[in-house]
């Protein structure tokens, strides 16, 4: 039965039913939302900026983050050009079964569910650890940080059985929130001309600044935290005019994070000067609170007020990026069902078009993944935190890499879109982008996780390992459907 038609009807209103999700339900805007939550921005400028300044290229930092930009622009191009002819809830799997075919297209659609899970798992970790903090600090309860994530992890489910819009509503609260103090920091320090060097423009984007150092774990953490962006064609099915929002949406996603990210990383060097800059991010690195290296300058500038609220923020920016992303794994498994490739429950929906049966599988392999870290008593931020996060960047680097080729290979069999621009070269050239960029991850994989090397050869070897299976599990597949019409 085809995948984009296929309606199971139910005699009962409220019963779940199999079939589409809600259509017309998001805007640019609230796409936008998700994307960016998804990409959690106080999180990726308190987490990633630390490191990218101190391990990597110092004062060059903000220049990793154009770079990073440019290949994700360039990765896009092809990306939205498949977009304007394929819409559907399974992105990455479905535009890669287009241009290399089905089986390939299946197994990576087990790395793209495993990378959505470990990110959002990975997430629990830190998110369990700040509020079990601000509880400690505001009520002198010690909740322990897995209870924290347990009882979160019943709120994102309800969220997301109420619907898409309740979750982007709920979503662009605590976007604009955490965008906005970091934004005012940033307008604030740029429009009084920076620190105690100044805006120090040169020192931050010039080749000699980008390449210095350790330019390689800089970019690495930059590309890491543009991850996320994708997820808008996951909601093309559930958008308005998917074929003009998606694309939209995709754009600006992509230019107002690297944006961000580069002016806010520009503004943190400019706040310590770009001689002290690196000391000063080394110096937070060592103490185990790398966010002070971001909340302290701009508590120096807007107030001490700010060290009650950007503690919170984080807290929501964290919870932000998890319904993100229970959002797209559980459309994927819906797509999965519904082509008929795991059971068919799981493309259920209820009275108000969310994937309900799906919701609640992926709910459960968050427990998962979460309890046997309490369980052994892991720190969650040194382990689940940093294991989960380097997991599903190097996961969600490999789609990169198999969509780009998947785009030329489907323009040139199939010539829908002629154009070499967004069908050749921008989609070659942001092949070989991220295929640099995996290079480095695999590189840097150590640091990435902030583990042994033991660990990292284990961590990275389960993405190809995934992919196998996969890739077994649809010829398996592929074989009981050739017998069954035998």
């Amino acid at each position: 039965m085809d995948s984009q038609t296929a309606v199971v009807n139910q005699t009962a209103a409220d019963a779940p039913t199999a079939g589409k999700l809600k259509p017309n339900s998001l805007g640019v805007l609230g796409i936008l939302f998700f994307v960016l939550s998804a990409q959690a921005p106080l999180t990726g400028v308190a987490g990633a900026v630390p490191i990218a300044v101190g391990v990597g290229n110092g004062a060059g930092a903000p220049a990793a983050y154009v770079v990073a930009g440019l290949i994700t622009l360039l990765f896009s191009v092809g990306f939205v050009a498949m977009g304007r002819h394929v819409v559907d809830a399974g992105a990455f799997y479905t535009y890669i079964g287009k241009g290399l075919g089905r089986t390939v297209g299946t197994g990576s659609a087990g790395v793209a569910l495993f990378a959505y899970c470990a990110i959002q798992a990975a997430m629990y970790g830190l998110y369990g650890a700040t509020v079990n903090g601000l509880l400690a600090h505001y009520t002198g309860l010690d909740a322990p940080w897995w209870a924290c994530a347990l009882v979160t992890m019943v709120i994102v489910q309800v969220l997301g059985s109420a619907g898409i819009e309740m979750g982007a509503k709920v979503l662009a609260v605590f976007v604009l929130a955490e965008f906005s103090i970091l934004t005012v920091f940033a307008l604030v320090t740029f429009f009084k001309g920076g620190g105690p060097e100044g805006l120090a423009f040169a020192e931050s984007f010039s080749p000699s600044a980008a390449f210095d150092g350790a330019p390689g774990v800089a970019l690495m953490f930059a590309v890491a935290s543009m991850i996320g962006f994708e997820a808008t064609a996951i909601y093309g099915e559930e958008a308005r005019e998917p074929r003009k929002t998606v694309p939209r949406a995709t754009y600006a996603a992509v230019a107002f994070v690297t944006g961000f990210f580069g002016f806010a990383s520009w503004m943190l060097v400019s706040s310590y000067g770009p001689s002290k800059v690196s000391a000063a991010a080394g110096k937070a690195l060592e103490s185990g609170d790398s966010t002070s290296f971001v909340f302290a300058p701009i508590a120096d500038l807007l107030g001490t007020w700010v060290n009650d609220v950007l503690p919170v923020l984080l807290a929501t920016s964290l919870f932000a990026g998890i319904l993100a992303f229970h959002n797209s794994a559980n459309r994927y498994l819906f797509s999965l069902s519904r082509d008929g490739l795991l059971p068919g429950k799981l493309s259920s929906i209820n009275r108000r078009h969310s994937p309900s049966v799906a919701g609640w599988v992926q709910t459960g392999v968050a427990v998962l993944l979460v309890v046997p870290f309490a369980l052994a008593g892991k720190d969650p931020v040194l382990t689940l935190f940093s294991w989960g996060s380097g997991v599903a960047v190097l996961g969600i680097m490999a789609l990169y890499l198999l969509t780009s080729v998947s785009v030329v290979a489907f323009f040139r069999r199939e010539r829908l879109d002629t154009r070499p621009w967004n069908t050749l070269i921008a989609p070659s050239l942001g092949a070989l982008g991220v295929a640099g960029a995996i290079w480095l991850i695999v590189q840097n994989f150590t640091t990435l996780i902030g583990g042994e090397g033991s660990t990292a050869l284990v961590l990275e070897l389960t993405v190809p390992v995934v992919l196998l299976l996969g890739l077994a599990a649809a010829r398996l597949t592929r074989d009981k459907a050739g017998a069954t019409r035998g």
